[in-house]
């Protein structure tokens, strides 16, 4: 560490002045050249990051199914599980019961609303194990009559009055079981295709558009109009319960002439022949004995 003295009487004039700078940088300049130590600095680069592990949130737990309306009626006697496709009507028509009924049973409010796998009551309560009752076998012999085609069709006013002159009914007394309502054929027209229980739950008879379709037994009308979901290929369809054992069935109609809740006679014209959700003018007829497809043919009379 050195300094340079200098002497006021030396530092005269604009030569002192420079003089006394020069001095002053030199001495500026020897502080300056003095070195520092300073601590050594090691470079460890960026600190890594602290891994975080957040635990996966626990899977929600799904609700348990609701279980269908009635599910607890499932399988027994008496009771039907609704499938894919199913409406009222077409399940008034496999059990033998009129779809108001089986709503009225169910306390539906709105019959075309149901649901694949509730369980609905389709027989009456306290019936015996949900099966229909039946009447007690005739005894009386009852014959038929068949009404041409364009004939005006007479409504019976009585089963005699009915079984006017025909053939007798026999194959009708011999498999009508427990009923003998002297069943007439519902059509005139020839016999196009038999019954087939697993093809053909009926029978087809041939016929011109416009030919009468007759009820084949007194009864009480429960559904005429389209038929609906699976059995759209019915057509223009008219369903009617004679008692508690047996309903008739009348498809593929051009035209309507009776009306549901409607009291109709044997032989009473119903509707007229047609084609309606098919491609052949015909009558498709199908007797119901508590719901299961029966032939036709095995209670008619024969022709």
């Amino acid at each position: 560490m050195f300094g340079v003295i200098v002497k006021r009487e030396q530092v005269v004039g604009p030569k002192g002045l420079g003089m006394a700078a020069l001095a002053l940088g030199l001495f500026l300049s020897g502080c300056s050249s003095t070195s520092l130590n300073r601590a050594p600095v090691e470079d460890r680069g960026t600190a890594p990051k602290p891994t975080v592990v957040v635990a996966p949130e626990p899977a929600p737990v799904a609700a348990p199914a609701k279980p269908a309306p009635g599910a607890e009626n499932a399988g027994k006697p008496g009771y039907y599980t609704v499938k894919p496709k199913d409406t009222l009507i077409a399940i008034g028509l496999e059990t033998g019961q009129s779809y108001k009924d089986i709503a009225r049973w169910n306390n539906l409010d709105n019959p075309n609303k149901i649901e694949v796998g509730q369980v609905l009551r389709v027989a009456a309560p306290g019936t015996n194990e949900g099966t229909a009752v039946t009447k007690p076998v005739s005894t009386g012999t009852v014959v038929a009559t068949t009404v041409a085609p364009g004939e005006p069709a007479k409504a019976a006013s009585s089963p005699s009055a009915a079984a006017s002159a025909a053939s007798p009914a026999s194959s009708a007394s011999a498999a009508g079981g427990d009923d003998d309502l002297g069943w007439i054929w519902p059509s005139a027209g020839p016999l196009m295709t038999a019954f087939d229980e697993g093809k053909n739950k009926g029978i087809d008879i041939g016929g011109a558009a416009g030919d009468p379709v007759l009820a084949a037994a007194d009864g009480r009308v429960i559904w005429a109009a389209a038929g609906e979901g699976t059995m759209r290929h019915y057509g223009n369809l008219i369903i009617v319960q004679h008692n508690k054992t047996y309903l008739t069935a009348y498809a593929n109609n051009s035209t309507l002439l009776v009306k549901e809740d409607q009291r109709i006679k044997k032989g009473q014209k119903i509707a007229e022949m047609g084609k309606s959700g098919t491609d052949k003018v015909k009558l498709h007829f199908e007797l119901r004995r508590m719901g299961v497809a029966v032939d036709p043919g095995k209670y008619l009379p024969a022709r």
